[in-house]
């Protein structure tokens, strides 16, 4: 049996056996199909394949709860809107057999996480992503729900994010330039605050959450933060996916001007220092290597003086 790794301090307790009981105490009509834990599940959820054309997914911790009533209530009235394939929930779970959240029953797709080398034609992929996400935007976000009120919200003013890069830097004073992390920082705090209407974002648009299949990009999944916000939320594709000419052209083609781009980059720099400190008590596996997304963040940056 795949061992689940535990990834915070809160999380609850799940494996295979778990789903298995799960599945025959609420959805007998599935219960002989083959249970398999997915390898790349992400940090808020454990993925599992059910059967050849289904998957589950089940929340790792309290903050993490709510996301198949969230995606049951929005995604249906998106995806045919959209220009690539998303979830589609079939089913709802209730707590049960000791676990204490809903949980998710969804239409299986295939493909692989997003890498590069993945892609016949990176530049390609980054016009077919810049396109889903001013698809999104483009759609009446009226009702959407908002980001909540704290540090962690994608989409919202950089701020509130000061006390914890500068606590996180300190950390890893030694790893980086801090005078420079810092100057990059302070730039983005400094860009002018999103004045237009809040639009739809998907808010975690990173390599786990982008599927290829065939060498295309096929398919975005987890839609866990979408929500009304600044598009700026939208833009850590850019730094977590893109490289050289491949984010030139997404940001050529989303045609963003310069603040939301800062905002953007500050967003990236502060998601991927803050989760250093954090994942290397954790999940030090994950983060053993030079951060490029902090490498190209900064160089970026300095590019621009």
């Amino acid at each position: 049996m795949t061992e689940i790794a535990k990834l915070h301090d809160d999380e609850v307790d799940i494996d295979a056996c778990l789903v298995a009981r799960l599945i025959s105490a609420q959805f007998p009509q599935w219960a002989d199909l083959t249970i398999r834990a997915v390898a790349a599940s992400g940090t808020d959820h454990v993925t599992f394949r059910l059967g050849a054309d289904l998957g589950v997914r089940l929340p790792r911790t309290p903050w993490a709860a709510g996301q198949v009533e969230h995606d049951t209530t929005w995604l249906p009235r998106l995806a045919a809107q959209l220009p690539l394939a998303v979830p589609e929930p079939v089913a709802i779970g209730a707590p049960g057999q000791g676990y204490p959240f809903s949980w998710g029953v969804y239409r299986w797709l295939d493909g692989e996480a997003f890498q590069l080398d993945l892609v016949r034609d990176p530049a390609q992929a980054a016009a077919d992503l810049a396109g889903f996400i001013g698809s999104l935007q483009a759609l009446d976000a009226t009702g959407a729900p908002v980001p909540a009120d704290d540090p962690f919200s994608r989409g919202t003013p950089l701020a509130p994010r000061d006390a914890l890069f500068r606590e996180a830097l300190d950390e890893l004073r030694t790893e980086y330039d801090t005078g420079l992390v810092l100057a990059a920082w302070e730039a983005s705090l400094a860009a002018e605050a999103w004045r237009g209407a809040a639009v739809w974002i998907h808010g975690d648009l990173l390599p786990g959450n982008l599927l290829v299949a065939e060498g295309r990009l096929s398919a975005v999944i987890d839609f866990a933060t979408l929500r009304a916000a600044d598009p700026a939320g939208d833009l850590l594709a850019a730094w977590y996916v893109f490289t050289g000419e491949s984010r030139r052209v997404f940001r050529s083609e989303l045609g963003v001007d310069d603040d939301t781009w800062a905002r953007g980059r500050g967003w990236a720099l502060s998601l991927e220092l803050i989760s250093i400190p954090y994942y290397r008590r954790r999940n030090p596996e994950a983060v053993r290597a030079p951060s490029r997304v902090i490498a190209d963040t900064l160089t970026d940056f300095a590019a621009e003086g």
